[in-house]
């Protein structure tokens, strides 16, 4: 419908009116509503002649730089465009029509450049000419060591640079160092040994030269294919090496003063220094760089007494996890010069910089920030150094998929609502290339907030940017970064969300998850206690009259005139104190819902129950509420990588139906950034499904709970398959195709109904199993869930409550069931519309019409099982 003339947007006055919500919403100082105002009326995007967008890093990455002389604090307010918005499941579909989308995605987002070069030439003679050279060039260098050595004196040290030259077994072999070393100079005064980078690949002929080396101290087999041997072939080097200290760039378990003072900078290629214990002075170090060491506890040696002028320290990156947290507190302490100080914050000194500064008052900075801005900003996670995730491609990946990895470092959200709706599902969008060239900060000097300007004054003749302002004064040739997590803090799992975008401390997460996991493990179910409840009540009125039930509650027209008056509510809503208080209900009125059934039928919470009761069942995927649980789902999500386990995950809004909202993902940062949209859990993919004729199903099962003092749940005969429309597979652009990874079907998507009786048995016969014991397997799993809320919440009987839940299951490849969810007052249209026959007992036919009385008759248990 055409907005009236007098709606349009013309005044200043008009504008903040209309858009007063979204102004406040969107923290604009009011001293700029005008100017956006002028902006927004004139169609003006002047941030090309106050930025500079410069591509560094190669290419591979490109930030935002003031290119005014200078920009004052919320001096003026800059419109950023959005080059992409799309809801969701319409991504992979726009990327593929949209003339030119993709091409422009790929060149803002940096992944429209190939990784590798093409080689061109004869392979064969470039490796011929390049095994030549190398074994010049490592002879030269021997050569060149020797002379060195024999300068220092004959019981001098050696030190041999070998990296990259592309050495491999033969070539290591031929060289034979130890020949080409005087007696005087052999191999037995090498110290550190350098082959970084080669193409060292059998184990055994590497473990044969190199422990002729027997006083190595550092040895550095870095991206060589022979670490892939095993474990076995390290504990051969370090068995046929014992006094070597750095092994692969990490500390051994002999670490001690060769390996410190190499980190402090004393020790080198220069100055390899003798082997005499002791004789090695610490005293001159000032920075230490520990870090990536692979440390679990600190040698003697590293004490204020051996380096005294210690005032860098750098210890990020080791676990330190043999070394209690006082007494590694104390020692740092006793550092009397250590100003500046690098550590894992979440880490081994815990996940607040405040409470290490309280514990280290020396400290000046900490992970590269001032100690007083850190106090007085009351950040507890602060790292100056986190390492930015890039995208990663190869060249041959279409320029859609590579998109579609990277575009979620670059995503922006928000949702749309007026008067009378919320939209179900959110809108993502990428800001130009202007905006999209701001980087993170935690000390950002802009921000950026979404914007609808509605021009016509409705929501209709919207249209989206987004306003970029200056937080403090910024001057020319200064970066221009915002923070990625806005009002975010640790209440709200900040260094945990910053794993979207940068690479954290995997081992912290990994810990976590892992104390998680034991805990989890620790549990073993323990039943419902049987102290004395409340008699369940019958709801047959003693005097024989009618229930009466109100009509407008109810699809039974069984009507009393007033809700008060009815023996039973029937309702689709929450009957809490406050609506029995404003329809005037008493307690003494039969309720088709339970007290505290949320244990059961939100999605979080059902997954809490469950995990209180039983710990983790097999019947229970691995489930984590991102509100609260999100570090160890990293952990979890870092383990499996690291163990080439699968790892997709598929999100699943709290308390929403339909498969709203509901992704699947193996992408760790989608996974982190879909919180955006909403309260969410997180749970691991079943990825190997059982099929029917190729696709994926789940069972929809009704149960009837009388009572849980004593448990007291009746499984309905009727239950009804949901079948996927397209064959499943795992193919990555397939997590688009909503009828290839969901089922429900009644909304989105064609409507393939499937008689149950005959989909037990073609499904009987297509796998060559019995559904009997197919279903034995369901029933006990759904008892235990119902165990479960009784076990954990007791309080949730009631003697004058009934509910009838949907349970919705699904079976894995070996025809395991697992819990999917549980649904209150479930749609039983399809169960009441069609006929069909018991699979199990008599296999009588069920007439739909008699669906609803069959509960009625549960006492008697002749249409129903009890679980």
């Amino acid at each position: 419908m055409a907005s009236s003339p007098s709606s349009r947007i013309r005044t200043f006055e008009d504008f903040a009116r209309v858009h007063a919500i979204l102004l406040a919403a969107s923290g604009l100082p009011p001293s700029l509503h005008r100017r956006l105002f002028l902006k927004l009326s004139s169609d003006t995007f002047d941030g090309g002649d106050f930025f500079a967008v410069e591509p560094y890093d190669g290419g591979r990455r490109r930030r935002l730089v003031l290119s005014a002389a200078s920009l004052p604090e919320h001096s003026d307010v800059f419109l950023v465009d959005h080059a992409w918005s799309f809801r969701l499941p319409d991504a992979l579909k726009q990327l593929r029509e949209v003339p030119g989308l993709v091409e422009r995605m790929a060149a803002l987002m940096c992944v429209d450049v190939d990784t590798e070069p093409e080689i061109e030439g004869s392979e064969a003679e470039d490796e011929a000419e390049a095994e030549n050279g190398t074994r010049e060039s490592v002879l030269e260098i021997v050569q060149r060591e020797v002379s060195r050595v024999k300068e220092r004196g004959s019981n001098s040290a050696a030190w041999l640079e070998l990296e990259e030259l592309g050495i491999d077994d033969e070539m290591l072999l031929s060289l034979d160092l130890s020949a080409k070393l005087p007696v005087e100079y052999s191999l037995e005064n090498l110290v550190a040994l350098n082959l970084w980078g080669n193409k060292l690949r059998d184990g055994d002929t590497v473990v044969q030269e190199i422990t002729k080396c027997g006083r190595l101290r550092a040895l550095w087999l870095n991206d060589n294919p022979v670490l892939q041997s095993g474990d076995h072939f390290g504990k051969a080097i370090l068995d046929g090496i014992p006094g070597l200290e750095i092994f692969n760039s990490c500390f051994t378990r002999n670490y001690g003063e060769w390996a410190l003072g190499f980190c402090g900078g004393i020790i080198g290629a220069d100055n390899p220094d003798s082997f005499e214990e002791g004789s090695l002075s610490l005293e001159s170090i000032t920075t230490l760089d520990l870090s990536n060491r692979s440390i679990h506890n600190l040698h003697k040696v590293f004490s204020p007494a051996k380096m005294p002028a210690l005032s860098h320290l750098n210890l990020r990156g080791n676990p330190l996890d043999e070394i209690p947290v006082g007494e590694l507190l104390k020692l740092l302490g006793g550092f009397s010069c250590l100003q500046e100080l690098e550590v894992d914050i979440p880490g081994r000194l815990g996940n607040s910089a405040v409470k290490i500064l309280e514990s280290l008052p020396s400290i000046s900075l900490l992970n590269g920030v001032s100690a007083s801005i850190i106090v007085e900003s009351g950040k507890h996670i602060i790292d100056s150094a986190l390492q930015p995730r890039l995208p990663e491609w190869t060249p041959a990946e279409p320029l859609v998929d590579r998109v579609i990895s990277a575009m979620w470092l670059y995503l922006m959200t928000y949702r749309l609502a007026d008067e009378e709706k919320i939209d179900e599902t959110s809108v993502w969008y990428v800001m130009d290339e202007l905006g999209s060239a701001l980087r993170h900060s935690d000390d950002a000097n802009f921000r950026v907030a979404p914007f609808l300007y509605m021009p016509e004054g409705k929501l209709a003749s919207a249209v989206s940017f987004s306003i970029l302002w200056p937080t403090r004064d910024v001057h020319c040739g200064e970066e221009c970064t915002r923070d990625y997590l806005f009002g975010i803090g640790e209440d709200k799992q900040r260094s945990a969300r910053l794993t979207a975008w940068f690479h954290t401390l995997e081992n912290y997460f990994i810990q976590e998850f892992r104390k998680y996991k034991q805990q989890l493990e620790s549990k073993s179910f323990c039943p419902p206690t049987t102290k004395e409840a409340p008699a369940t009540k019958s709801i047959l009125p003693s005097d024989g009259r009618a229930l009466r039930l109100p009509q407008h509650y109810i699809f039974i027209l069984l009507a009393a005139t007033d809700p008060k008056d009815a023996d039973i509510i029937w309702t689709s809503l929450q009957v809490d104190q406050e609506v029995r208080n404003a329809l005037g209900l008493n307690d003494h009125q039969y309720v088709n819902q339970f007290p505290f059934e949320a244990c059961l039928v939100m999605k979080h919470h059902l997954a809490e129950t469950i995990h209180k009761a039983q710990g983790s069942p097999e019947w229970l995927q691995p489930t984590y509420n991102l509100e609260t649980q999100l570090s160890y789902l990293i952990g979890d999500y870092f383990v499996r990588k690291r163990d080439g386990l699968n790892n997709l995950w598929i999100l699943k809004p709290w308390n929403m139906a339909r498969t709203i909202d509901t992704t699947v993902t193996g992408d760790l940062t989608a996974i982190i950034r879909l919180m955006e949209t909403g309260p969410k859990i997180c749970q691991k993919y079943i990825e190997c499904p059982a099929l029917f004729r190729g696709k994926k199903f789940d069972l929809r099962y009704i149960v009837l709970l009388r009572s849980l003092q004593p448990s007291e749940l009746f499984l309905s005969d009727v239950f009804w398959v949901r079948l996927a429309n397209n064959p499943y597979t795992l193919e990555k652009n397939s997590f688009f195709e909503y009828e290839t990874h969901f089922t429900v079907m009644n909304y989105i998507g064609r409507l393939n109904h499937m008689n149950t009786p005959d989909f037990v048995r073609e499904f009987e016969e297509e796998h060559k199993v019995k559904w009997r014991d197919i279903h034995q397997r369901i029933q006990e799993m759904i008892r235990r869930v119902f165990e479960s809320a009784a076990a954990v919440h007791p309080e949730m009987h009631n003697p004058y409550s009934r509910a009838m839940y949907g349970v919705d299951v699904m079976l894995d490849h070996q025809f395991m069931p697992k819990i999917l969810e549980v649904t209150y007052c479930p749609d039983c249209t399809r169960a009441c519309k069609y006929d069909t026959e018991a699979i199990l007992g008599n296999q009588d036919v069920i007439k739909g019409r008699d669906f609803i009385n069959m509960f009625a008759q549960t006492k008697k248990e002749k249409k129903n099982a009890r679980v």
